[in-house]
Protein backbone atom coordinates (compact mmCIF):
# COMPACT_ATOMS: atom_id res chain seq x y z
CA UNK A 1 0.00 0.00 0.00
CA UNK A 2 1.44 3.06 -1.14
CA UNK A 3 2.49 5.62 2.15
CA UNK A 4 2.01 9.47 1.84
CA UNK A 5 5.31 11.47 1.63
CA UNK A 6 6.84 14.38 2.98
CA UNK A 7 5.45 16.60 0.02
CA UNK A 8 1.70 14.98 0.90
CA UNK A 9 1.72 14.95 4.63
CA UNK A 10 3.22 19.04 4.01
CA UNK A 11 0.45 19.69 2.03
CA UNK A 12 -2.22 18.55 3.98
CA UNK A 13 -1.01 20.21 7.24
CA UNK A 14 -1.11 23.65 5.02
CA UNK A 15 -4.42 22.99 3.77
CA UNK A 16 -5.42 22.38 7.82
CA UNK A 17 -3.39 25.40 8.73
CA UNK A 18 -5.34 27.23 5.97
CA UNK A 19 -9.05 26.10 7.08
CA UNK A 20 -8.19 27.04 11.11
CA UNK A 21 -7.09 30.27 10.23
CA UNK A 22 -9.80 31.34 8.05
CA UNK A 23 -12.01 30.14 10.77
CA UNK A 24 -10.65 32.27 13.36
CA UNK A 25 -10.39 35.09 11.10
CA UNK A 26 -14.13 34.87 10.77
CA UNK A 27 -14.51 34.52 14.25
CA UNK A 28 -12.45 37.68 14.67
CA UNK A 29 -14.58 39.28 12.52
CA UNK A 30 -17.73 38.66 14.27
CA UNK A 31 -16.31 39.48 17.71
CA UNK A 32 -15.29 42.87 16.36
CA UNK A 33 -18.79 43.72 14.36
CA UNK A 34 -20.48 42.82 17.32
CA UNK A 35 -18.12 45.21 19.60
CA UNK A 36 -18.82 48.06 16.98
CA UNK A 37 -22.65 47.37 16.92
CA UNK A 38 -22.26 47.34 20.91
CA UNK A 39 -20.20 50.81 20.85
CA UNK A 40 -22.72 52.02 18.15
CA UNK A 41 -25.10 51.22 20.37
CA UNK A 42 -23.70 52.59 23.65
CA UNK A 43 -23.24 56.38 22.01
CA UNK A 44 -26.84 56.02 20.56
CA UNK A 45 -28.36 55.81 23.91
CA UNK A 46 -26.38 58.59 25.41
CA UNK A 47 -27.78 62.17 25.36
CA UNK A 48 -26.56 64.50 22.54
CA UNK A 49 -27.50 67.75 24.15
CA UNK A 50 -27.63 68.88 27.74
CA UNK A 51 -29.68 71.30 29.45
CA UNK A 52 -28.99 74.83 29.59
CA UNK A 53 -29.21 77.14 33.20
CA UNK A 54 -28.03 80.56 34.13
CA UNK A 55 -24.84 79.93 35.97
CA UNK A 56 -25.21 76.03 35.37
CA UNK A 57 -21.89 74.11 34.03
CA UNK A 58 -22.55 70.43 32.76
CA UNK A 59 -19.98 68.49 30.71
CA UNK A 60 -19.77 64.98 29.93
CA UNK A 61 -16.79 62.25 28.69
CA UNK A 62 -17.38 58.97 27.43
CA UNK A 63 -14.73 56.59 26.78
CA UNK A 64 -16.07 53.25 25.72
CA UNK A 65 -14.48 49.57 25.97
CA UNK A 66 -14.19 48.79 22.43
CA UNK A 67 -10.92 47.13 23.02
CA UNK A 68 -10.91 43.19 22.89
CA UNK A 69 -13.73 41.45 24.04
CA UNK A 70 -15.19 43.57 26.90
CA UNK A 71 -18.12 46.38 26.24
CA UNK A 72 -19.77 47.62 28.50
CA UNK A 73 -22.79 49.08 30.11
CA UNK A 74 -21.78 52.58 31.51
CA UNK A 75 -24.22 55.87 31.07
CA UNK A 76 -24.82 59.26 31.78
CA UNK A 77 -28.01 61.37 31.49
CA UNK A 78 -28.47 64.87 32.01
CA UNK A 79 -32.32 66.52 31.53
CA UNK A 80 -34.93 68.86 32.21
CA UNK A 81 -37.80 67.86 34.10
CA UNK A 82 -41.09 69.18 34.10
CA UNK A 83 -40.53 71.75 37.15
CA UNK A 84 -37.70 72.74 35.75
CA UNK A 85 -35.39 71.54 37.82
CA UNK A 86 -32.14 69.19 36.27
CA UNK A 87 -32.09 65.67 36.43
CA UNK A 88 -28.55 64.10 36.38
CA UNK A 89 -28.16 60.67 36.46
CA UNK A 90 -24.63 57.73 36.19
CA UNK A 91 -24.27 54.26 36.38
CA UNK A 92 -22.46 51.51 35.50
CA UNK A 93 -24.47 47.88 34.07
CA UNK A 94 -23.17 44.52 35.28
CA UNK A 95 -21.35 42.81 32.68
CA UNK A 96 -19.55 43.28 29.72
CA UNK A 97 -21.21 42.22 26.35
CA UNK A 98 -23.74 43.87 24.39
CA UNK A 99 -26.46 42.32 26.88
CA UNK A 100 -25.17 44.50 29.22
CA UNK A 101 -25.12 47.50 26.79
CA UNK A 102 -28.95 46.88 25.29
CA UNK A 103 -29.37 47.10 29.13
CA UNK A 104 -28.04 50.36 29.84
CA UNK A 105 -30.37 51.95 27.36
CA UNK A 106 -33.29 50.04 29.42
CA UNK A 107 -32.45 51.53 32.83
CA UNK A 108 -31.68 55.25 31.48
CA UNK A 109 -35.06 55.37 29.37
CA UNK A 110 -36.76 54.18 32.61
CA UNK A 111 -35.17 56.66 34.63
CA UNK A 112 -36.16 59.30 32.55
CA UNK A 113 -39.76 57.77 32.21
CA UNK A 114 -40.21 57.58 35.66
CA UNK A 115 -38.97 60.79 36.69
CA UNK A 116 -42.18 62.25 35.07
CA UNK A 117 -43.85 60.74 37.85
CA UNK A 118 -41.33 61.36 40.40
CA UNK A 119 -38.38 62.93 40.80
CA UNK A 120 -37.59 62.80 44.51
CA UNK A 121 -34.07 61.07 43.51
CA UNK A 122 -35.21 57.79 46.63
CA UNK A 123 -38.61 57.69 45.01
CA UNK A 124 -37.52 57.36 41.65
CA UNK A 125 -34.28 54.86 41.76
CA UNK A 126 -36.74 52.87 44.27
CA UNK A 127 -39.09 52.66 40.58
CA UNK A 128 -36.67 51.97 38.68
CA UNK A 129 -35.61 49.52 40.73
CA UNK A 130 -39.03 47.52 41.18
CA UNK A 131 -39.21 47.80 37.20
CA UNK A 132 -35.74 46.23 36.93
CA UNK A 133 -36.90 43.40 38.48
CA UNK A 134 -39.83 42.94 37.13
CA UNK A 135 -38.40 42.52 33.74
CA UNK A 136 -36.94 39.49 35.15
CA UNK A 137 -33.23 40.11 33.91
CA UNK A 138 -30.28 38.43 35.92
CA UNK A 139 -28.63 41.98 35.15
CA UNK A 140 -28.15 44.88 37.67
CA UNK A 141 -26.88 48.47 37.66
CA UNK A 142 -24.96 51.12 39.73
CA UNK A 143 -26.53 54.22 39.68
CA UNK A 144 -26.48 57.68 41.22
CA UNK A 145 -29.25 60.36 40.51
CA UNK A 146 -29.31 63.67 41.47
CA UNK A 147 -32.25 66.60 41.36
CA UNK A 148 -30.61 69.88 40.93
CA UNK A 149 -32.48 73.63 41.18
CA UNK A 150 -30.51 75.48 39.05
CA UNK A 151 -32.13 79.00 40.55
CA UNK A 152 -30.97 77.79 44.30
CA UNK A 153 -28.32 75.39 43.52
CA UNK A 154 -29.74 73.02 46.01
CA UNK A 155 -28.91 69.48 44.90
CA UNK A 156 -30.59 66.51 45.99
CA UNK A 157 -28.98 62.83 45.53
CA UNK A 158 -29.70 59.10 45.95
CA UNK A 159 -27.19 56.54 45.39
CA UNK A 160 -28.06 52.38 44.12
CA UNK A 161 -24.02 50.88 45.04
CA UNK A 162 -22.50 53.31 42.97
CA UNK A 163 -19.27 54.84 44.10
CA UNK A 164 -19.71 58.56 45.74
CA UNK A 165 -19.27 61.46 43.64
CA UNK A 166 -16.20 64.06 44.76
CA UNK A 167 -17.12 67.65 45.50
CA UNK A 168 -15.11 71.37 45.56
CA UNK A 169 -15.52 74.41 46.55
CA UNK A 170 -14.36 77.78 45.36
CA UNK A 171 -12.44 78.62 48.64
CA UNK A 172 -10.08 75.21 48.34
CA UNK A 173 -11.92 73.10 50.83
CA UNK A 174 -12.99 69.59 48.61
CA UNK A 175 -13.75 66.16 49.17
CA UNK A 176 -15.30 62.85 48.45
CA UNK A 177 -19.02 62.22 49.72
CA UNK A 178 -19.63 60.05 52.79
CA UNK A 179 -23.95 60.00 51.34
CA UNK A 180 -24.92 56.96 52.55
CA UNK A 181 -26.61 54.67 49.28
CA UNK A 182 -28.83 51.47 49.06
CA UNK A 183 -28.14 48.29 47.24
CA UNK A 184 -27.88 48.26 43.14
CA UNK A 185 -30.50 48.52 40.90
CA UNK A 186 -32.58 45.05 40.12
CA UNK A 187 -31.35 43.25 43.40
CA UNK A 188 -33.70 43.65 46.20
CA UNK A 189 -37.09 43.98 46.64
CA UNK A 190 -38.49 46.84 48.70
CA UNK A 191 -35.48 48.69 48.53
CA UNK A 192 -35.37 52.09 50.04
CA UNK A 193 -32.72 54.73 48.57
CA UNK A 194 -31.51 57.65 51.09
CA UNK A 195 -31.29 61.31 50.12
CA UNK A 196 -29.42 63.72 50.54
CA UNK A 197 -28.97 67.58 49.76
CA UNK A 198 -26.03 69.61 49.10
CA UNK A 199 -25.54 72.44 47.25
CA UNK A 200 -23.36 73.62 43.98
CA UNK A 201 -22.03 77.23 45.66
CA UNK A 202 -20.56 79.89 42.90
CA UNK A 203 -17.53 78.21 41.55
CA UNK A 204 -18.31 74.85 42.94
CA UNK A 205 -17.85 71.48 41.35
CA UNK A 206 -19.72 68.01 41.56
CA UNK A 207 -17.99 65.59 39.51
CA UNK A 208 -19.96 61.83 39.24
CA UNK A 209 -17.96 58.71 37.70
CA UNK A 210 -17.76 55.27 36.93
CA UNK A 211 -15.31 52.80 38.36
CA UNK A 212 -13.71 52.51 34.87
CA UNK A 213 -11.76 56.05 35.71
CA UNK A 214 -10.89 55.60 39.27
CA UNK A 215 -10.35 51.80 39.84
CA UNK A 216 -8.07 48.85 38.43
CA UNK A 217 -5.58 46.58 38.89
CA UNK A 218 -3.16 49.59 38.63
CA UNK A 219 -4.88 51.92 40.75
CA UNK A 220 -6.60 51.45 43.76
CA UNK A 221 -10.23 52.94 44.28
CA UNK A 222 -9.30 55.01 47.16
CA UNK A 223 -6.06 56.57 45.38
CA UNK A 224 -8.45 56.87 42.12
CA UNK A 225 -10.72 58.68 44.15
CA UNK A 226 -7.95 60.88 45.90
CA UNK A 227 -6.72 61.83 42.34
CA UNK A 228 -10.00 63.34 41.12
CA UNK A 229 -10.39 64.86 44.65
CA UNK A 230 -7.10 67.10 43.39
CA UNK A 231 -7.99 67.62 40.17
CA UNK A 232 -11.52 68.79 41.37
CA UNK A 233 -10.19 70.84 43.86
CA UNK A 234 -7.33 72.63 41.60
CA UNK A 235 -9.94 73.00 38.72
CA UNK A 236 -12.29 74.84 41.29
CA UNK A 237 -9.73 77.38 42.53
CA UNK A 238 -8.69 78.20 39.46
CA UNK A 239 -11.75 78.70 38.21
CA UNK A 240 -11.60 76.38 35.48
CA UNK A 241 -14.83 75.26 33.46
CA UNK A 242 -16.24 72.16 33.45
CA UNK A 243 -15.16 70.71 30.03
CA UNK A 244 -11.67 70.87 31.49
CA UNK A 245 -12.19 69.52 34.62
CA UNK A 246 -14.01 66.46 32.55
CA UNK A 247 -11.16 65.68 30.37
CA UNK A 248 -9.36 65.89 33.06
CA UNK A 249 -10.44 63.59 34.75
CA UNK A 250 -11.32 61.17 31.65
CA UNK A 251 -7.77 61.04 31.15
CA UNK A 252 -6.83 59.26 34.40
CA UNK A 253 -8.91 56.25 32.76
CA UNK A 254 -5.42 54.90 31.28
CA UNK A 255 -3.85 54.37 34.39
CA UNK A 256 -6.19 51.85 36.16
CA UNK A 257 -4.87 49.23 34.38
CA UNK A 258 -7.68 47.53 32.71
CA UNK A 259 -10.25 48.22 29.58
CA UNK A 260 -13.55 49.10 30.82
CA UNK A 261 -15.89 51.79 29.98
CA UNK A 262 -15.44 55.24 31.78
CA UNK A 263 -17.94 57.86 31.87
CA UNK A 264 -17.52 61.28 33.57
CA UNK A 265 -20.62 63.75 34.63
CA UNK A 266 -19.23 67.33 35.96
CA UNK A 267 -21.34 69.96 37.22
CA UNK A 268 -20.05 73.07 38.07
CA UNK A 269 -21.12 77.15 38.55
CA UNK A 270 -19.90 79.37 36.46
CA UNK A 271 -18.89 82.01 39.22
CA UNK A 272 -18.80 84.97 36.74
CA UNK A 273 -22.97 84.65 36.53
CA UNK A 274 -23.43 85.56 40.24
CA UNK A 275 -23.87 83.32 43.64
CA UNK A 276 -26.07 81.03 43.95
Amino acid sequence: MPRKGPTDDGDELLARLGSLTAQARELAQLQRSRVELAVALQRGMLPRDLPEAPGLQLAVRYAPAYQGLNVGGDWYDAFTMPDGRIGLSIGDVQGHNIEAAAFMGQVRVGLRALASVTSEPGELLARTNDLILSLGTDLFATCTFMRLDPATGVLESARAGHIPHIWATADGRSGVSDDEGGPPLGVEEGTEYPVMRHRLTTGGVFVLVTDGVVEGPSLSLDEGLDKVVRLAGVAAVAGLEAGALAAAVIKMARSVGHEDDAAVLVVGHDRAVGRL
